[in-house]
C-alpha cells in the first residue's frame, strides 16, 4: 500500500511561528546581546554585521546553500538539484508541512549560526572580511555538516554513512553550536587580540534583552526541530527552560564565590551557556536530566572563558567558543552518558565535524585575506568601528 503525505495545518502553523522566533533570536535578539557587550564606539558596527549577514545568508541559502544541505546528492553533500528550489512550490510537502516553510525554519538557522562567530571578531575586523569570511563559511562548512547529519549524508545512519545509527544532534548541539564556536576560535587566532582588551561591557541593559529575546525564540529553535506540534516539541521547549534557568543560577553562584557578587552579565551569559547545552538533546532528555545539564554548564562554561581568556590568552571577545561550542559539545555527549545515543556515534560526530571545520575554516581565512583585510588599522580600531567603518555614531558623546 502507498502512503501519501498530507499536509497538517496544526504543524504547519507551528513551524511558521518556530520560523519567526528562531529569525528574532539574531535580529534582534543576538545584535542586541553583543552590542551590549562591546564599547559604545562599537556597538553599530555590531548591530551592522549581524543584520548583514542576516540578508546576505538568505540569499546564498535560496541560492545554493538550501540544495548542499538538503539535496539529493551523495554522503558528502546534498548536489545543485535544488538551487533557487527548483522543483519546490507552494504544494511540495517535507513531511506534514510545505517544504518551503522547511526552507524558510532551516534558513534562520544558516542565519544564526554565521552571526554567531560575530563575538570571536568584534571592535577589529574589516566590514568586507565578515561578509566575504560569512559567506564562504556557511557555503563550505555550515551547509555541508548540515548534511552529512540531517540530511541523510555522512554522518546521519544512512546506507554508506560512518556510523550506523548515526549521530543525535536535535537541534544543532554539532552543526551550530560546535561549528561555529571552533571556527570563532580560529578566526580569534588568525585576527589577534583587541588594543584595549580590559574594557567592561557599554550596556549591561542591551546584553539583558538580547539574552531574554535570545531566550524567548529558543522555544522555536529547539521546539520547532520537532517540525510537528505535538508533545515532542512541548517536551523540548520545556527542557529548553528548565536548562535556562538552571544555567543562569549556577552562573551567578559560582561568580559570586569566586568574585563576591553576581553580575547581571554572567546571569544572562549563563541563560546562554545553558540554551547552547540543551540544544543536542532536547529532543530525548527529561526536566530533570536538563536541569542537571544545565547546572554544569553554567560552571563549566564559565570556567571555560577563563581558560581560553586566561591561560591561553585568546582573544575571542564574546566567548563563543566557551559557551557555544562548549556548550554544544557538552551537550552532545550528555546524550551518550544518559544513554539516549551511542558514545562512539556521539564522540566520532564531534571529533570528525571538529577537525573538518578547523581545516576548512582556516583554509577559508587564508583565502579571503588574500582579497580583503582582515583587520582595520590601528587607528580606525581606537576610533571605533562604528565612524571609521560606517560614518555613524550610536550615541551622542557630547551630550
Amino acid at each position: 500500500m502507498l502512503f501519501r503525505s498530507i499536509m497538517n495545518g496544526a504543524d504547519t502553523a507551528w513551524i511558521m511561528v518556530a520560523t519567526a522566533l528562531v529569525l528574532f533570536m539574531t535580529l534582534p535578539g543576538l545584535a542586541l546581546f553583543y552590542g551590549g557587550l562591546v564599547r559604545a564606539r562599537n556597538v553599530l558596527s555590531v548591530f551592522m554585521q549581524c543584520f548583514a549577514i542576516a540578508c546576505l545568508m538568505s540569499i546564498l541559502w535560496l541560492s545554493f546553500g538550501y540544495s548542499i544541505a538538503f539535496g539529493d546528492g551523495n554522503i558528502f553533500w546534498g548536489g545543485i538539484g535544488k538551487m533557487f528550489l527548483s522543483g519546490v512550490d507552494s504544494t511540495t510537502l517535507f513531511g506534514t508541512i510545505p517544504e518551503v516553510l522547511f526552507f524558510a525554519f532551516q534558513m534562520t538557522f544558516a542565519i544564526i549560526t554565521p552571526a554567531l562567530i560575530v563575538g570571536a571578531y568584534v571592535e577589529r575586523v574589516s566590514f568586507s572580511f565578515v561578509l566575504t569570511f560569512s559567506s564562504l563559511w556557511m557555503l563550505l562548512v555550515y551547509a555541508p555538516v548540515t548534511h552529512w547529519i540531517w540530511g541523510g549524508g555522512l554522518l546521519s545512519g544512512a546506507d554508506g554513512s560512518l556510523f550506523t545509527n548515526g549521530v543525535k544532534d536535535f537541534a544543532g548541539g554539532i552543526v551550530v553550536h560546535e561549528t561555529a564556536g571552533i571556527a570563532a576560535l580560529v578566526v580569534a587566532i588568525a585576527l589577534g587580540p583587541r588594543l584595549n582588551k580590559n574594557v567592561p561591557p557599554h550596556n549591561p541593559g542591551y546584553v539583558m534583552l538580547g539574552a531574554a529575546m535570545l531566550w524567548v525564540g529558543w522555544f522555536g529553535f529547539n521546539g520547532g526541530s520537532q517540525l510537528a506540534a505535538d508533545g515532542g516539541a512541548a517536551m523540548a521547549i520545556t527542557v529548553t527552560h528548565i536548562s535556562a534557568a538552571s544555567a543562569s543560577l549556577t552562573w551567578a553562584l559560582y561568580e559570586r564565590i569566586k568574585y563576591g557578587k553576581s553580575s547581571l552579565v554572567g546571569l544572562v551569559t549563563g541563560t546562554i551557556a545553558g540554551l547552547a547545552s540543551i540544544t543536542p538533546a532536547s529532543g530525548w532528555v527529561s526536566p530533570v536530566e536538563a536541569m542537571l545539564i544545565g547546572s554544569i554548564a553554567g560552571v563549566l562554561c564559565q570556567i571555560m572563558c577563563e581558560v581560553i581568556k586566561g591561560w591561553f590568552r585568546i582573544d575571542d571577545t564574546l566567548d563563543v567558543f566557551a559557551v557555544h561550542g562548549v556548550g554544544g559539545i557538552f551537550g552532545t555527549i550528555m546524550l551518550a552518558t544518559f544513554g539516549y545515543a551511542g558514545w562512539t556515534e556521539q564522540l566520532g560526530s564531534l571529533l570528525v565535524v571538529g577537525i573538518f571545520t578547523i581545516i576548512a575554516t582556516y583554509l577559508i581565512v587564508k583565502i579571503v585575506v588574500l582579497f580583503c583585510p582582515i583587520r582595520v588599522s590601528e587607528e580606525s580600531e581606537l576610533t571605533g568601528l562604528d565612524q571609521s567603518s560606517h560614518g555613524e555614531r550610536a550615541y551622542d558623546m557630547a551630550s
